[in-house]
């Protein structure tokens, strides 16, 4: 779903922002994404959507706020066996980092839809964290960067 300009343009960053909130009075926590037009996008996952009582197509009621702390990510399996085989300074390395820089591994990680691309990804990962790097680099953090949704870095309009 995307959020309306007036509610993006309100948030302290193009890129993603971790929110907490309510759907239809529902509890949630969840990290908006940048639709790559300097908006954000709110994706509503199945166990959400369920949990909600929410059909496709229903008008919902919507409350965001910024969340004080980010959530942890879903990490791909790729990524998480790499990391879980990787010497001990990988491993601690990605203990040390913040919830929101372990979100840009897991998005760059994520921003392919070719697999050798994404298997390169993840050893790159591994590589950057086994010699200190924090974050990925070189890549429009305020970009759409989901594969199955976006093209040229924004999002399609009929998602």
């Amino acid at each position: 779903m995307r959020l309306p300009e007036r509610a993006s343009g309100s948030l302290p960053s193009r890129g993603q922002v971790a929110v907490t909130g309510t759907i239809n009075g529902y509890e949630f926590a969840t990290v908006l994404e940048p639709d790559g037009l300097r908006g954000h996008w709110l994706r509503i996952l199945p166990d959400l959507q369920r949990d909600a009582g929410l059909e496709v197509g229903d008008a919902v009621s919507i409350v965001l706020e910024v969340a004080a702390e980010w959530p942890e990510p879903a990490v791909p399996a790729d990524l998480a066996s790499a990391l879980a085989s990787a010497a001990g300074d990988v491993q601690d390395s990605w203990h040390d980092i913040t919830p929101m820089a372990r979100w840009e591994w897991v998005r760059w990680v994520n921003a392919t839809a070719n697999p050798q691309t994404r298997q390169r990804r993840v050893e790159v990962s591994i590589s950057k964290l086994d010699v200190g790097k924090r974050r990925p680099c070189c890549f429009d953090l305020s970009a759409c960067t989901d594969p199955s949704v976006s093209k040229s870095g924004k999002l399609l309009a009929d998602t």
